[in-house]
């Protein structure tokens, strides 16, 4: 931030400014678009895509922009940037391919959707941004792996809980101690809530009763905390994480932790109800320097062993955009897996299931999500919750089971199947593929030469 505001000025001061184009004009989408127009300096958000382009429309109207031009072609595109007027599409894969965009903003919540955005992102060598912690702890590895081949950056948010995690997680290890707990505060966790249930507080706060839903629900809090532990190689202590309900303040946090277990684990992520300041984020590290501890201890951290450092709040779309300058100005990721799968969600039943029935979506009335690590995920063939939606029960599930790939017959044909397939071969993660229920045409097509060498020996 110390940096970004000057070098964003610098940009502005010369007339190169930072173009960014964001895919998803919802809730969140609107605000951002609000943000980057009217607050940054030497930052232009140049194209909205929406599957609806007049919503699109709309968030650049709300935010004080009249003169917009719908785009049906490249030509059309690059013509409005070049011409400094505001475009809106509904083909994101415009947005990824015009020579005059940096950097794309990924704000859909959609696994399947996002996936291919950011496949053609890398493609045309743009820097993505996700605000989309569904897709990156269900396909993030794979994906790292494309931007990382196209020498893009690819990486999560600030403002969002796990990129506020994030710095503070830096932050704390620059100085020399050893994070072990990265928290996420919540002020409510009820698996079994539905679109039903919180369709008031979605109204009241203009948001989709689903999404709202996938807070409650716990399955948020999931994705986050599993895209952090795939960034730091943080573990879950048990699937679902431990969660405790606290009412007290965060620094008393350090007293509710077993240092030595935390150690033999390696670190944790986790998150805590009803703790303040909410909703914020923590960080719980040890220090083995005895002249610092004596330090840390002057400066009114307490005798440790662990010690207690936290944001209090999150903003979400007002700090997005530093990920953006991050990333097209410094080449710094907010936060990106750092290799292999660490910690998954995993599919669990919301209610009893029966088979032959159709699953739906994260935050609806099926299923909920929790952390699962990766190691145990690929041994048990336990579901993606990324990859839940459509599919089709073989059998009866009971309320609160987790799902496996042997549960149910996966929809043919999507892009996110076939990356999945690709992330498990390439960090040889899963089992078989023959033993997946999904039909081999719809995958092997869409690998490398040395993926289906690699999936032929196994099968």
């Amino acid at each position: 931030m110390i940096l970004i505001d000057k070098a964003l000025q610098l940009r502005a001061e010369r007339r190169q400014p930072v173009r960014v184009a964001m895919v998803g004009a919802g809730f969140m989408g609107a605000a951002l678009a609000h943000q980057i127009i009217n607050v940054m300096p030497g930052m232009e958000l140049v194209a909205i895509a929406n599957r609806r382009p007049e919503e699109a429309a709309m968030a650049y109207r709300q935010a004080g922009l009249e003169a917009v031009v719908s785009v049906e072609t490249l030509a059309q595109l690059e013509a409005a940037i070049a011409r400094g007027q505001p475009a809106v599409s509904d083909d994101p894969f415009l947005l990824c391919a015009a020579d005059q965009i940096d950097a794309i903003l990924e704000v859909t919540g959609s696994v399947e959707y996002g996936a291919k955005v950011v496949l053609a992102a890398c493609e045309h060598g743009k820097h993505i941004i996700l605000m989309n912690a569904e897709l990156d702890g269900t396909l993030g590895p794979i994906l790292k792996v494309y931007a990382d081949r196209a020498g893009v950056i690819y990486t999560a948010c600030d403002g969002d809980q796990p990129g506020v995690q994030m710095n503070l997680y830096r932050f704390v290890r620059s100085m020399g101690l050893r994070p072990l707990v990265c928290g996420n505060v919540k002020g409510l966790h009820d698996p079994y809530r539905n679109p039903t249930t919180q369709e008031a507080f979605a109204r009241r706060w203009g948001q989709k009763p689903h999404m709202v839903t996938s807070f409650a629900d716990g399955s948020k809090i999931a994705f986050e905390q599993a895209i952090v532990a795939n960034a730091t190689g943080m573990r879950v202590a048990r699937r679902g994480m431990l969660g405790y309900e606290h009412r007290g303040h965060v620094d008393d946090l350090t007293r509710l932790f077993d240092v030595e277990q935390l150690q033999a684990w390696g670190g944790i992520v986790d998150y805590v109800v009803g703790t303040s300041p909410s909703p914020g984020v923590f960080v719980l590290a040890s220090c083995e320097d005895p002249r610092q501890r004596h330090m840390l201890n002057l400066y009114k951290l307490g005798e440790g062993p662990l010690y207690s450092y936290y944001t209090p709040y999150h903003l979400c779309h007002f700090e997005v955009p530093f990920s953006v300058a991050r990333a097209v100005l410094f080449g710094d990721a907010v936060l990106a897996p750092l290799g292999a799968p660490v910690v998954e969600v995993v599919t669990t039943a919301k209610r009893d299931l029966q088979a032959g029935e159709l699953l739906d979506g994260i935050g609806f009335y099926m299923t909920y999500g929790q952390c699962e690590n990766a190691e145990v995920t690929a041994r048990q063939r336990l579901l993606p919750m990324g990859l839940a939606e459509g599919c089709r029960l073989t059998r009866p599930i009971p309320k609160d089971q987790v799902l496996r790939y042997d549960d149910v017959i996966l929809p043919t044909g999507r892009t996110a199947d076939r990356l999945r397939a690709e992330q498990d071969a390439y960090f040889e993660c899963s089992p078989p593929l023959s033993a997946c229920k999904v039909p081999r045409q719809a995958v092997l097509p869409f690998l490398p030469a040395s993926l289906l060498t690699l999936l032929a020996s196994a099968c």
